[in-house]
This record gives C-alpha cells, sequence and structure tokens, in this order.
C-alpha cells in the first residue's frame, strides 16, 4: 500500500488509539519530521516516550500514550503563517487560546507555534493537537 502522507497516517493512528483506550500504538513507516512531532508532543505532555524498534522493514515505532490527547491531525494544506497570524489558526484548529498546540516549520525547525511566536518566526503549518 503506497502512502503519501506518512504525518497523516500516523497522527490519524495514534488519534484512534487514543480514542479507543489503547496503551501503546505502532507506526511505520515515520520520518524525521514525524519524530520531531512526537518529542515535542512529549515534551508538552501529551503522549509518553517511543521507541524506533529496528527491524528488516525500515523500522517500527512505538508511541505510548498516556490518554491525554483529545484531537490530533495534520494541517492541509500546509498554510504558510506570518508570526503575527497564528491566533486566527488557533481559533479554527485548537478548542480554545492556550489550550493544544500547533506544530509549525520553520526555518529554525519544527517547533510549536507558542516557541514560534516567541522568536518571531513564522513559517508552513504541520499538524495540531489538544
Amino acid at each position: 500500500m503506497a502512502m503519501n502522507d506518512t504525518i497523516a497516517a500516523a497522527l490519524s493512528k495514534i488519534n484512534n488509539a487514543e480514542q479507543s483506550a489503547k496503551e501503546i500504538v505502532k507506526i511505520r513507516p515515520f520520518s524525521k519530521t514525524l519524530l520531531r512531532i512526537l518529542d515535542i508532543a512529549n515534551e508538552e505532555g501529551y503522549i509518553g516516550k517511543y521507541e524506533i524498534i529496528k527491524d528488516p522493514k525500515n523500522g517500527l515505532l512505538v508511541v505510548n500514550l498516556i490518554n491525554k490527547i483529545n484531537k490530533c491531525g495534520v494541517i492541509k494544506p500546509r498554510y504558510s503563517v506570518s508570526y503575527t497570524d497564528f491566533e486566527k489558526y488557533e481559533k479554527r484548529y485548537l478548542l480554545s487560546k492556550d489550550f493544544g498546540v500547533l506544530f509549525v516549520s520553520t526555518t529554525k525547525g519544527i517547533m510549536t507555534h507558542k516557541e514560534a511566536k516567541r522568536q518571531k518566526l513564522g513559517g508552513v503549518l504541520i499538524a495540531y493537537v489538544y
């Protein structure tokens, strides 16, 4: 099965596993971008640790869930945003201000919209979680 969007597939899998109260979710394939998003989600307290299990088929990503995610998903199309416009997208994708995070790809790497605002960086919206 050919997949075009590994991030969308992975976040959908995480979302479904959270809804059915699973403790772990196995993801394959995965990308560096997805790993960075999971790092941030872990720092923000939405997921537990994850580990990469080496195997002949490119590896398997096992994510520990801590039942903190209400919803997560990708943002399509990937909007370009200046740091002054984040509020508009917060209203669109998050339940309320300071509840959840948008993941933004900036020139300084992937970060939350809060960090991008702090550093006065614009970027491209990738995903959200709350």
